[in-house]
């Protein structure tokens, strides 16, 4: 297990995309936390805090910075087969079980370190202009932690169950703003009403209220839909999660390199 970890954190580390990712999602929250900081100086509302703290929190239908750090994932198992490098790679680490193991363990690690390292460089940003700071020790705080690795582990897991690039990327950006946000509207029409229960069960949906301070994941409206609360949401998005992750292990063990 030691020398998969040790290929894998290698490769990671030697790859230009990994620092051109971790460096975007980094400037993108602190762009952020700036911008929200500077439009509302004077005792913001806990909102206003946990958004700016969290790279925008619930208020965004995607939160772009875990969504570059599910790309690192994506690419860390994708492109073995873009670049048909898959082989090679098996004949250094033949354990197929032990090399996708290492790539969740590395990739994870990776989008906690960056993740925390975001939030405390958004935290001191917003000194010049809050005299309270945001307090790290927030649910919201470790919910944002949490949503970071588990985008990422995603990555890892759709990047090996497509076996490709542009199809895990598709998959990221198109179902929780295209797919989600369409059965979230539909299930407000009088002959789709009995949508509205299974809104709580999607996964990107549910994700988000780990970094929800107000209940935004859905447009302010959580009470209304009848979402879970911040850990049973997030309890649906990680089931997800490790579902994509037992089900690309699995395959990966099965089919042909």
């Amino acid at each position: 297990m030691n020398d998969a970890l040790r290929f894998e954190w290698v490769r990671l580390r030697t790859l230009r995309s990994t620092y051109w990712l971790i460096g975007s999602a980094l400037l993108l929250n602190a762009v952020i936390a700036v911008m929200i900081a500077w439009l509302e100086p004077d005792a913001p509302p806990r909102d206003l805090v946990v958004a700016a703290v969290t790279g925008g929190g619930a208020n965004l239908p995607v939160p772009m910075a875990v969504v570059l750090l599910s790309v690192l994932g994506v690419l860390a198992s994708g492109h073995d087969y873009r670049y048909g490098t898959i082989q090679p790679t098996l004949v250094a680490v033949p354990q197929r079980a032990r090399l996708f193991t290492a790539k969740v363990l590395v990739v994870g690690a990776v989008a906690l370190v960056v993740t925390a390292t975001s939030i405390v460089l958004d935290v001191a940003l917003t000194f010049p202009f809050w005299a309270d700071a945001p307090r790290l020790t927030d649910a919201t705080v470790f919910g944002y932690l949490l949503l970071g690795v588990l985008w990422a582990v995603l990555g890892v897991a759709l990047g090996q169950l497509l076996r490709g690039v542009p199809g895990a990327l598709v998959v990221l950006l198109v179902t929780p703003m295209v797919v989600e946000q369409l059965i979230f509207r539909l299930s407000y029409t009088p002959a789709l009403d009995w949508l509205l229960p299974a809104v709580k069960f999607l996964p990107f949906t549910a994700g988000l209220q780990l970094v929800s301070a107000a209940g935004e994941a859905s447009g302010g409206l959580a009470d209304e839909v009848g979402l879970f609360t911040r850990w049973p949401s997030g309890a649906v998005f990680a089931v997800f999660v490790a579902a994509a992750a037992v089900t690309a292990a699995t395959l990966f063990r099965r089919r042909d390199a």
